[in-house]
């Protein structure tokens, strides 16, 4: 079920960012198959009752790559995707940074940094009035840069959230080059384990290895769970892999041809 979600997602993400013009394409492609297994066969989310107070809570913190949350979103039957075709284009309902007016969008970011502490404090809202649902939070490893994820991380580990998950995008490049050379985050997975948190490292391409970690992170209690997924920027597109370019560059158009030729 999620390769063929992301099928969709890659066919739609490339297409949206080509024929727009715009950028990101390299950190939505670096996240695709994450959130194809997030939102086919792990988070409680329902078109029919969009805002249930039993609903689980996704925040799309590094909120660029809103392209790949829009076509989740409209795959999942929130909105129209006729839609994704107006994609950053004048008088669209769908900007380039996540927009919680968007049907399914739960908060609005793009400044980074925001995201885990949004996130954290619905996670506590929801123990506190006993809704037995879990929120999910989507950052980048640059973002891992800005001192409130930090701040977060210390906070939520105190208070036991145990309903809050991390997915760290850890995909090692950033908007001005290597991670490792702009702050370097490693050893990312002992940092995470001494904070207090309940810690994977997989694959992130990995359909298998996301899906475990996701059950196995919600099996977890008296403490906060983090995935690291370990991804590669600009998966799929041959020029793009690894490179800072995929971070600025939509696809051309043989690109974009090449990319639905092979789905």
């Amino acid at each position: 079920m999620s390769e063929l979600f992301a099928k969709k997602l890659l066919e739609d993400v490339v297409r949206m960012t080509s024929e727009a013009k715009t950028s990101h394409v390299g950190g939505c492609l670096s996240c695709l198959d994450i959130i194809s297994v997030l939102f086919t066969e792990v988070i409680n989310i329902d078109k029919k009752n969009p805002n249930s107070k039993n609903r689980d809570r996704f925040i799309l913190s590094k909120g660029h790559t809103a392209a790949i949350i829009y076509s989740a979103l409209a795959n999942k039957g929130f909105f129209s995707r006729k839609w994704l075709s107006t994609f950053i284009q004048d008088g669209t309902k769908l900007p380039g940074h996540i927009d919680h007016k968007v049907p399914g969008v739960e908060f609005s970011t793009g400044s980074l940094g925001h995201g885990l502490s949004v996130g954290l404090g619905m996670a506590l809202s929801m123990r506190y009035n006993n809704i037995k649902s879990n929120v999910y939070v989507l950052v980048s490893d640059g973002e891992m840069n800005t001192g409130s994820t930090w701040e977060a991380i210390m906070f939520a580990a105190h208070h036991k959230v145990d309903n809050l998950i991390c997915i760290v995008d850890k995909n090692k490049i950033q908007s001005f080059g290597e991670t490792k050379d702009i702050i370097n985050l490693d050893p990312l997975y002992e940092k995470w384990e001494t904070y207090g948190w309940n810690t994977y490292d997989i694959d992130g391409h990995n359909h298998s290895e996301i899906k475990k970690a996701f059950i196995d992170s919600k099996k977890y209690s008296k403490k906060p769970s983090v995935i690291i997924c370990n991804t590669i920027k600009g998966k799929g597109i041959k020029d793009f892999e690894g490179r800072l370019i995929s971070h600025y560059r939509p696809p051309s158009e043989d690109q974009l041809n090449d990319i639905l030729k092979g789905i």
